[in-house]
């Protein structure tokens, strides 16, 4: 059968298919790294994971959040963290790499795509990576089931099709994220968007609507698309405590496709007047656009 190929040291490798949730699902072999596969979800490639090397990211965006969490936190530190969105599970698979150890909670709603994944790319085995748990339901209601303060890391990625789902983008959700984080946690949430820019200024003002002290809060992201000449992503990043804005600069300023690190008083010029996201507006007024990374 063709999906046992996949999983045959030294089969071809060969793509699989299977309809999830959300539509079609599409594990492709990536031609230019060997143990490498990408994730596509309706036709749009969703995730990437190299299962000999755990520590390649493939993808801008995520390569930016690998930064924030390699510099937020001691090298090497186990952390506990809950991912919001799961998809072929690159970051949860990443933090296992460099922080042996760490205790991982996954919310991913769409189960058959969690089977799959785990089916043809399956999770370290080895006990000192730590643990993953994937928990298939809605991502606010697994963030707001979490006990307080108990994270040292929380991430949002997560699109239904095209868009964000609202009520991840409200200043209700953010709190939720801001209660489960231990003291000094840090919070990052990947926003996609592009002209006008109204959804990327409205998540900010959000963001720092919950997290007060522009010191603590920067936007990550290519210089043309921060000018608004293009769709893209943006990482946002929120902590209680003083952000490594130094190191932040140099990882993306070195990334083959560089990005800028916007924070302090730029970062409120950026905002504006943006408003402030909660669960009484009206739903779909803050849908993001595809990711492109």
């Amino acid at each position: 059968m063709a999906e046992n190929l996949v999983r045959r040291r030294g089969a071809p490798r060969l793509a699989v298919q299977r309809e999830t949730l959300s539509g079609q699902a599409e594990l492709v072999p990536d031609l230019s790294r060997s143990g490498s596969w990408l994730l596509f979800a309706n036709g749009v490639p969703q995730s990437q994971v190299d299962l000999e090397d755990p520590g390649y990211l493939e993808f801008e965006y995520v390569r930016r959040i690998g930064h924030v969490i390699d510099l937020a936190f001691g090298e090497g530190e186990p952390l506990r963290a809950l991912h919001l969105g799961g998809g072929a599970l690159t970051l949860p698979r990443y933090v296992a790499h460099t922080r042996p150890g760490s205790s991982q909670l996954v919310a991913e709603i769409d189960a058959p795509l969690t089977e799959l994944v785990r089916e043809h790319l399956p999770l370290p085995r080895v006990p000192k990576a730590g643990r993953i748990r994937v928990r298939a339901d809605d991502a606010r209601a697994v963030l707001e089931s979490v006990p307080a303060a108990s994270y040292d890391l929380v991430v949002s990625d997560v699109f239904a099709g095209a868009r964000t789902p609202f009520h991840l983008t409200t200043a209700e959700c953010a709190m939720a994220a801001a209660r489960a984080l231990r003291p000094g946690g840090v919070y990052v949430a990947n926003v996609a968007d592009g002209p006008p820019q109204k959804e990327i200024r409205s998540a900010v003002a959000t963001i720092r609507s919950v997290w007060k002290g522009l010191a603590n809060i920067c936007m990550i992201a290519e210089p043309g698309v921060i000018r608004g000449r293009r769709l893209g992503n943006f990482v946002l990043v929120a902590s209680a405590r003083p952000l490594p804005l130094g190191g932040l600069r140099r990882r993306a300023a070195g990334d083959p496709f560089p990005a800028r690190v916007v924070y302090g008083a730029e970062l409120a010029r950026f905002t504006g007047t943006a408003p402030v996201i909660t669960d009484t507006a009206e739903p779909g007024a803050n849908g993001t656009q595809p990711t492109t990374s």
